[in-house]
């Protein structure tokens, strides 16, 4: 009796907590498509508001700015994170290896705030340099470093150690060893910082508001801008086609890690039948 009724419980509080974070961007979403030009009542239905948001070339220029900030920001910070994530799997001194993480979770929990004007200083006193691509960029890839090494480091020790010691025995060199054991292994840890890095970096207002310059936005600080002269409609369409992107993001990594756990499980499988 008791289980039931937790369980109703709890089932209660997953709907509603769905149902606040995820009904604000259906009624924004709805509105996308309203003919009128306010979210107050819904007129008829039209698509006026994303051929406007198409027509807009300096919208179109931020958005462009955005994706390729982040497509960029993301490869090189799971390119950086993996390794950190291979050198700190094999630090010999557990107690660096514990510095190491606690300083990279720090990063983690820093305010975006804190961190943007961080940047701000380091750019405009420590190394002065223009402020535009170049400082977004870097700013990007440094606060999504510690997300991919957390994504990859679990990955690291599920890695099985008698593999690479066996293939020491068998006179594989380094190379061989990263590339036909290590990686493989921590393939979908890679993939998974890469999409988060990719996330994080698409919606990234506070770090980019401190850092960009010279000509140079996202589209987030774009929208900022003009959320508070008022938001049009057409920034419900931008927002729409937004999480379309962002579902088939989900979605893919979703394809991606069910077909990696298809393939352990077939290989575990033919070992036990063996």
């Amino acid at each position: 009796m008791s289980k039931t009724r937790s369980f109703s419980w709890s089932t209660l509080y997953i709907v509603a907590c769905f149902i606040l974070m995820y009904l604000p961007i259906f009624y924004l979403m709805f509105y996308s498509f309203n003919e009128g030009g306010s979210m107050v009542e819904f007129t008829g239905f039209t698509l006026d508001h994303y051929r406007q948001l198409f027509e807009d070339r300096r919208l179109m220029i931020f958005v462009m700015n955005t994706f390729i900030v982040a497509i960029l920001s993301a490869f090189i910070a799971t390119v950086i994170g993996s390794l950190g994530a291979l050198a700190i799997y094999y630090f010999r001194s557990n107690r660096l290896r514990q510095t190491v993480l606690n300083l990279n979770s720090v990063l983690m929990v820093t305010p975006d705030v804190m961190m943007g004007a961080s940047f701000l200083l380091m750019f405009s006193l420590l190394i002065p340099v223009r402020f535009g691509f170049g400082t977004v960029l870097l700013s990007h890839v440094a606060f999504n470093v510690p997300i991919v090494v957390l994504m990859v480091l679990p990955r690291l020790y599920e890695m099985n150690p008698s593999m690479i010691t066996a293939a020491l025995d068998l006179g594989a060199n380094s190379q061989q060893i990263l590339s036909r054991i290590v990686l493989p292994s921590i393939r979908s840890g890679i993939l998974a910082g890469y999409f988060m890095a990719f996330t994080y970096s698409l919606d990234d207002f506070a770090v980019t508001f401190f850092v960009t310059g010279n000509g140079f936005s996202t589209l987030s600080v774009e929208v900022y801008s003009r959320a508070r002269r008022g938001v049009s409609l057409e920034i419900n369409a931008l927002s729409t086609l937004m999480m379309i992107v962002a579902l088939i993001i989900v979605a893919v990594y979703y394809f991606i890690r069910t077909n990696e756990y298809r393939r352990k499980a077939k290989k575990q499988r033919a070992k036990k039948g063996v």
